[in-house]
């Protein structure tokens, strides 16, 4: 509308209105470039950790974006070898950030930091033998954790302290020149307490709201049996109210393997503790899964040390899974699974170090599988006994009188087949004395004959329970075919578990060979075995 503009007003409007184009046009450019830079990211992480959750229960893909239709209430279990060091820390915070990010509220339990609790025994053996106080490996991993994460002064502070008292605790224990149960205990604590507060530590630093917990300030209360203390029931309702009054938005990270007895002593809870102290937590807090992340795939087909075409086992029930842990299988500890079980809790074995891998899902549901065999696992370091007393034929008592006497040996039996003269039974080498055994063999020596082999081991499958004569059918097909002695067969009150004894000079090519037959589709010809 200027009258001395030198540009007629068609074209003015013209300019404006492209100018106006290019304007909006750049900034969809940005706000698109945004996104797609987004995008990449989110992509390249999701390559590093997918498959943590069960996706296509708890997620609707129907929109552009995931959005979860379901909070899946975890707890997630962290073992010393996804947490040896600074870089497996940093890989184990991305992924709980992840989880969460997937719609998981999950509640946190670590164990120590790589071989601590290793080093912090062998710290105490030395005080004791020695008299010398070796803290420097154990200061090293944890400080140097510090500060390559670059965590606060905060967590330096408390790790510090936790250290100047394991050194006067060691110092104690060279000038007294005792290493008690109670001690040993207090001592080993020390791993797990250091770890919780530098991953909490870490997870805030990551932008994920954290406090550390050390078990008996969330409520476990234990017995007083040093070294492998039961929890007590009351622990369930303690965790119940701590966890009702904390930040459901934060993560809870608490000390595995760890507890308080009634009188206030730091008690541990034995193998499989720290995956314990997570399935007690998990049905304290109405967990709908327990997670335990380890450094391996899961449950195998076989030990892949023994087998090397040992394949994943993607679902056990609980039972298969005890059966599995007792005869071989170091996965997870069967004392672990009993209170998920009890309250029907699955339980989700996954790998850190391979986020992807689906690992195994523990659960009281069948399966629809069509395999005879489920898994194959071994036991060596056994030792077999038979005892047969002819003279006990019709009479009431036998099987009684030969138990009494390996419980009053307190001897422990892994596997037994009898008659009504006479009992085979497994003993594990590792776990008795060697003069106790004798003892107990003395005592059965008087009524009756008792003949031991050593050298033996015990080979299990799990099988399908409604197909078990199948499974034994084939398995004696195979062992004749390998002309391999079976010493013995049992197959558990549970019939999810057919046991056979071999040689321990037999059990290679027992192994490899059953399990090319039941997972390798190989048709086993005489002669031909896997070793």
């Amino acid at each position: 509308k200027n009258q001395n503009s030198k540009i007629p007003t068609p074209m003015l409007r013209f300019y404006l209105s492209f100018l106006v184009l290019l304007l909006f046009n750049r900034k969809c450019l940005c706000l698109n470039l945004m996104i797609a830079r987004k995008s990449i990211a989110g992509w390249k992480f999701s390559q590093k950790f997918p498959g943590s959750l069960k996706m296509s229960e708890n997620f609707d893909f129907s929109g552009p974006v995931a959005i979860p239709n379901k909070t899946l209430r975890t707890v997630i279990k962290f073992g010393g070898s996804s947490l040896a060091n600074s870089e497996r820390l940093l890989e184990v915070g991305n992924l709980v950030k992840y989880l969460i990010q997937n719609g998981q509220k999950p509640t946190m339990v670590c164990s120590a930091m790589g071989k601590t609790t290793n080093n912090l025994l062998n710290a105490g053996t030395h005080a004791l033998d020695d008299g010398r106080v070796y803290v420097d490996l154990i200061r090293t991993l944890h400080t140097n954790t510090i500060n390559q994460l670059e965590l606060n002064d905060s967590v330096r502070e408390d790790v510090d302290g936790l250290l100047k008292d394991l050194t006067s605790l060691l110092t104690g224990i060279s000038f007294l020149k005792e290493l008690t149960p109670r001690t040993k205990d207090h001592l080993v604590s020390f791993g797990e307490r250091m770890s919780v507060r530098i991953v909490a530590s870490l997870l805030n630093k990551l932008g994920v709201p954290a406090q550390y917990f050390d078990a008996w300030s969330l409520g476990i209360t234990t017995t007083n049996e040093f070294g492998n203390a039961e929890i007590l029931e009351e622990s369930y309702e303690k965790i119940s109210k701590v966890m009702a009054g904390f930040d459901e938005n934060s993560v809870a990270v608490v000390t595995g393997f760890i507890g308080h007895s009634l009188d206030g002593q730091i008690t541990t809870l034995g193998r499989g503790g720290s995956d314990l102290t997570a399935t007690v937590i998990g049905v304290a807090v109405g967990a709908d899964e327990v997670q335990v992340w380890k450094d391996v795939n899961g449950m195998m087909s076989a030990d892949p040390r023994a087998v090397s075409a040992a394949i994943p086992v993607p679902f056990v029930t609980y039972e298969e899974a005890a059966e599995l842990a007792y005869f071989g299988a170091k996965i997870l500890h069967p004392v672990a699974m009993r209170p998920a079980q009890k309250k029907s809790i699955p339980v989700r074995i996954k790998n850190s170090y391979n986020p992807s891998h689906p690992g195994t899902f523990i659960t009281d549901k069948k399966g629809n599988e069509d395999r005879l065999v489920k898994a194959i696992t071994f036991k060596e370091g056994v030792e077999l006994i038979d005892i047969v007393s002819t003279r006990m034929l019709g009479q009431v008592g036998f099987l009684s009188k030969v138990f009494s006497v390996f419980e009053e040996n307190n001897l422990s039996i892994d596997m037994v087949a009898t008659s009504e003269v006479s009992i085979s039974l497994t003993l594990d080498q590792t776990a008795c004395k060697k003069r106790t055994k004798d003892i107990a063999m003395q005592q059965l020596s008087l009524i009756a004959e008792v003949k031991e082999h050593n050298n033996v081991a015990i080979i299990s499958l799990i099988a399908n329970v409604q197909r078990s004569s199948e499974v034994m059918a084939e398995v004696f097909r195979i062992m004749k075919d390998e002309k391999l002695h079976v010493m013995m067969l049992s197959q558990g009150a549970s019939k999810v578990n057919v046991g056979l004894v071999v040689k321990q000079e037999d059990l290679s090519r027992a192994v490899t060979s059953l399990h090319a037959y039941f997972f390798e589709n190989e048709k086993i010809e005489r002669g031909v075995n896997g070793a």
